[in-house]
């Protein structure tokens, strides 16, 4: 990798999130330069080339961003390309580069190191903001106290993005503190500050709702005996601010005087009325994306909305779920959560990371999606080109550096002796690489085959430490067999077409270190046709790695369980156990056919029933719908709705089976 990508790369994503209150050009400028950068390397196939594993994650964020885009561009479709719907899309757009943004960070391995001191860069531009604005009033401070300060812009723009801007920088001071650096950590913690008190001159009131929220984030980066009085002082703090705001005092004491909201909160509950009735009326399309300004335009014209809202808020709703429901209907509600939520919870469920910039860059993930959850309260924020920039660059950023910093973060050896297991018939073509594989994390490698007819014993026992040939009991009876002759204290419980990726043996080698659970579930990534699936089915996660003691296998034909005692804890590794499911559609059907005839052996003998064939078609019905739509299996393209249509398939086969077990049973009893 030459030295300037290094250098310029994460220069531009300092330039951006630095420059973004100073001027929107300079945000909307890097972030141009960083995408050119990212679809580069992207034709160049660079990162690719480099054995980059894209993480299942990320892609599921690049959904968010581009499933937004795509709502807001059927919306201008069906109102018929208006001007204003396409001024708005414009600015929605935006969000396509956020994958070009995350190949040129992630090329340039940025971590939470440069990302916090990229970050701590709008702090000190909100800083210089007040200070030029200060030295402007020849240093009459009591002027400034006087107005909401906004540096030039719209001070609610500048009030939220400043609050959000100081918090990711107290953030990098935890970071930089939990590092023993001292020097940068006390700056960060003076700008980050600095910046929030700042932020408080805007007299935003949802900064006062966002406070109290993006604090607690900050929570788990101290010791928990630290927690319970951490959250006295920020409900202390919260309360402080909130009763100094001159801003907020006036409207309380007009509501308290003459029981009515102030003017700014009276328009936006008109406004919040006029969305919620376009929504109403065409909720499964919405209005359209220019829609919403020609039906507060037309409320306005008819006396039906006051003329203080049409002088001030025909651009949008002034609050991002109801603005989007008001152009878009049912799917921009679903856009606009995507947007928020997926991101949202990705971070946070990496909040207690034991690897520290990881948990780091978890909580600055975490408060942006919060962040602009609570700012969208009475604000649109991704119909204004700033605030939508800045989510964007941020957020991709952040992720960047939330997986870099994962896949640093397992470098432990395993302490523990690991016995894998694995049951054979006739499986040649895939025995030798799944017994490589397992030797990444296995000390010892037992297989037990069921008598086949090829090659797969000779070539076992080139890589396992035993071989043996048995007869076929069922699957659960076999692999308890195969339990039963390991001697590891733990037991990775392996089938013949899975493979043990190098990440995902980095991360269990680590995990073994000091393990924190008794059994871990490996998620698949079905492999298939020559392309990964990362969801539908691809996106459950078997239990495959125990502590072997008291553990046993259930003893079903097929679809067994390990059976784990009671108190015991399991946990979901992210590394991904590659599945090769079968080798052509024509290996699919046969292998398909024979676990829904086994499916439907094994309920027979639990004696499950099922009386009418409307059963067997709704169940195959909800797998379908299950598979490619709840769990997303569509973002696998082509592929992706096979596998779903196949799944759908066995699952109807299953229960039709189990009816004519149920059928044959019935005329044998007639005949008696």
């Amino acid at each position: 990798m030459t030295r300037l990508p290094q250098i310029l790369l994460p220069a531009l994503l300092m330039t951006g999130l630095g420059g973004a209150l100073v001027s929107s050009s300079i945000l909307a400028g890097a972030t141009a330069l960083l995408a050119i950068a990212g679809i580069t390397l992207t034709i160049r196939k660079s990162l690719y080339r480099s054995g980059w594993e894209v993480p299942k994650e990320l892609r599921l964020l690049h959904f968010a961003f581009w499933f937004f885009v795509l709502v807001s561009f059927c919306s201008w479709t069906l109102e018929g390309f208006s001007y204003e719907g396409g001024k708005n899309l414009g600015t929605h757009a935006r969000l396509i580069l956020f994958w070009p943004l995350v190949v040129a960070l992630t090329f340039v391995g940025i971590k939470a190191r440069g990302t916090f001191v990229a970050l701590s860069l709008v702090s000190i531009s909100v800083i210089a903001m007040f200070l030029l604005a200060l030295a402007d009033r020849n240093g009459a401070i009591e002027k400034l106290l006087s107005i909401r300060f906004g540096a030039g812009i719209n001070p609610i723009s500048f009030g939220n993005l400043a609050l959000l801007g100081g918090m990711l920088t107290l953030t990098g001071g935890f970071f930089f503190a939990r590092s023993k650096r001292l020097v940068p950590a006390t700056l960060l913690f003076v700008l980050g500050l600095s910046a929030v008190v700042i932020s408080m001159l805007s007299e935003t009131r949802s900064n006062l709702v966002a406070l109290p929220f993006l604090s607690l984030l900050l929570l788990p980066l101290v010791g928990k005996k630290w927690r319970i009085g951490g959250a006295v002082i920020i409900a202390v703090l919260v309360v402080a601010t909130a009763v100094s705001s001159d801003r907020l005092s006036r409207s309380f004491d007009q509501l308290m005087g003459g029981g009515k909201l102030d003017n700014s909160m009276e328009i936006r509950f008109e406004v919040w009325g006029l969305a919620w009735d376009m929504f109403l009326e065409e909720p499964f399309t919405g209005a359209g994306m220019g829609g919403y300004t020609r039906g507060v335009e037309a409320a306005v014209e008819a006396g039906e909305a006051s003329r203080r809202v049409g002088a001030c808020c025909t651009g949008h709703a002034h609050n991002d779920l109801l603005n989007n429901a008001a152009m878009s209907g049912v799917p921009g509600i679903l856009s606009w959560a995507f947007l928020i939520f997926i991101p949202l919870v990705l971070f946070a469920r990496n909040l207690f990371s034991k690897h520290a910039p990881t948990a780091h860059i978890a909580v600055a993930g975490t408060m942006v999606s919060t962040g602009y959850l609570m700012f969208g309260l009475t604000e649109a924020t991704f119909d204004r080109s700033l605030f939508l920039t800045f989510y964007l660059l941020a957020t991709a950023g952040l992720a960047s550096a939330l997986f870099t910093e994962l896949r640093a973060s397992y470098h432990r050896n395993r302490r523990v002796k690991v016995s894998a297991t694995v049951i054979t018939m006739n499986e040649e073509d895939h025995i030798a690489d799944c017994l490589q594989s397992a030797r990444l994390v296995a000390d010892e490698i037992i297989v037990l085959d069921s008598g086949s007819s090829d090659r797969t014993v000779e070539i076992a026992r080139q890589y396992a430490d035993a071989v043996e040939v048995t007869d076929w009991p069922g699957f659960g009876i076999q692999k308890q067999r195969a339990l039963d002759k390991a001697t590891g204290d733990w037991v990775l419980s392996l089938d013949a077409d899975e493979r043990i990726t190098p990440g995902l043996a980095r991360e269990i080698n680590h995990h073994l270190a000091d393990p924190d659970a008794d059994a871990y579930k490996l998620p698949w990534a079905v492999t298939i046709y020559g392309k990964r699936l990362d969801f539908g089915r691809s996106g459950r996660a078997p239990l495959r790695l125990f502590r072997r003691e008291g553990v046993r296998f259930s003893d079903a034909l097929v679809h067994e369980r390990i059976l784990i005692p009671g108190g015991r804890k399991t946990k979901t590794l992210r590394g991904r156990l590659t599945h090769y499911t079968h080798r052509d559609f024509g290996h699919s059907l046969e292998k398909s056919a024979k676990y829904a005839w086994l499916g439907s052996l094994e309920k027979y003998r639990r004696g499950k029933k099922t009386r009418t064939m409307i059963y067997p078609t709704l169940r195959g019905l909800m797998t379908f719908i299950q598979v490619y739509f709840i769990r997303f299996g569509f973002l696998d393209g082509a592929v992706g709705y096979l596998t779903a249509v196949t799944y759908a398939q066995v699952t109807f086969n299953k229960y039709a089976g189990l009816w004519t077990l149920g059928r044959a049973t019935q005329d044998n009893a007639t005949r008696e």
